[in-house]
Formats: structure tokens, sequence, C-alpha cells
């Protein structure tokens, strides 16, 4: 989740009844969604001795002091991890995983019942999922194609506040609301519903 440190485990086995000596030499990137790099957050290195039909588990952990500022809005992270079979003329196995962050930001509620023309209360919940304060908090509310915009307090480190919104439905049918947040220290994070109106 974004906001949280990054726990990996990456699983070695040897499958031959040799012993076998690997170097492992790991990267991880923030990535833009085309794949390409933007920052390198972590490079480490490390030797791992597997004996006849042994695994291992090597634990990687990326804090969020790491990749927080480099992160786009794409939040992507790829994992690489090259491994090398000493002594074996050259035998190497590449590793790779892309890991995309999820938001548990935006908690929409909305009542059970939306008629036509009757004001509806929406409550919209947003949140600071990092471990340092956000400043600069912003809502971007699109609502039957307008958009409304709505400057907020700043937020604690993992504080969580909401808001009430209040509109009223024109006409029957599906109703699509969405909501953008951000702040100083990340952007667009989004969350919408669909809203069921009810004729009147």
């Amino acid at each position: 989740v974004f906001g949280k440190d990054i726990n990996l485990v990456l699983v070695l086995n040897n499958l031959s009844s040799d012993r076998k000596s690997i170097r492992v030499d790991m990267s991880a990137s923030t990535i833009l969604y085309t794949r390409r790099a933007v920052a390198e957050i972590l490079k480490a290195a490390t030797a791992v001795e597997l004996g006849p039909k042994q695994g291992k588990h090597i634990r990687v952990k990326i804090p969020y002091t790491h990749y927080g500022k480099y992160l786009t809005t794409d939040k992507r992270i790829q994992v690489t991890a090259l491994c090398e079979v000493m002594r074996s003329h050259g035998l190497k196995l590449l590793v790779e995983k892309t890991i995309i962050l999820e938001d548990t930001n935006i908690i929409i509620k909305v009542p059970r019942r939306v008629v036509v023309n009757r004001a509806v209360s929406l409550e919209i919940s947003y949140a600071n999922p990092l471990p340092e304060p956000v400043s600069r908090c912003v809502l971007l509310v699109t609502l039957m194609n307008q958009q409304v915009k709505i400057n907020l307090a700043r937020l604690a480190p993992r504080e969580r506040s909401k808001i009430y919104f209040e509109f009223t439905p024109r006409r029957a049918g599906p109703l699509q609301l969405q909501v953008d947040f951000s702040c100083d220290k990340f952007s667009h994070v989004k969350g919408f519903v669909t809203l069921a109106v009810a004729p009147a």
C-alpha cells in the first residue's frame, strides 16, 4: 500500500544434487507505466550458499523513505534480481517484478436512495497514508460535467478526515461522481462511485 514500507521475498531453490554458490544483485527503481525508469531506489548484492536440493529465502525491504519522493502518479516500482551461479560458465537467471502500489485514501459513502430533484449529501473521506504531514490539500469533485475545487486543511501523519458534499440530481438514471485528492507530497489519488438516481 502506498505510504508503507515494501517487504519482498526472493525464493532460491537448488534443484540439483551439487552444492551451489549464488551471487544475487538486486535493484529497484520507480518507473512510469511505459516501464521507463525514473530513479533507482535500491541496490544490493549478496552471496548465498545452497546445499543439494536446498532452498533459501532472501528478504528485501524498501522503506517508504527510499521511494516516496521518487514515485510518479503511476505508483509503480520495478524490482530485478540477477542471480549468477558461480563457477558455472556464466549461468545467470534474471527475475523481474513490477509492483503497483494501491491507494486506500478515498472512501465515498452515498445514501441508500437517491431521487431526482431531491438534495443528496455524500460523505467523502480522504487520508494521508504517509508517516509525515501533508499540506496544500485539494479535493476536485467532478459531477454532471462540472468540477468543484475544495481546499482542505493540512493532514497529520496517517490522519483521515472527511467532508460532506451536497448536490441535487436533475435527471434519473446512472450518475458518476469522481473525486481527485492531491497535496504537496502526492497527487491524483482517485475515487469514484456510480449513483442510481430514481425518478421523483
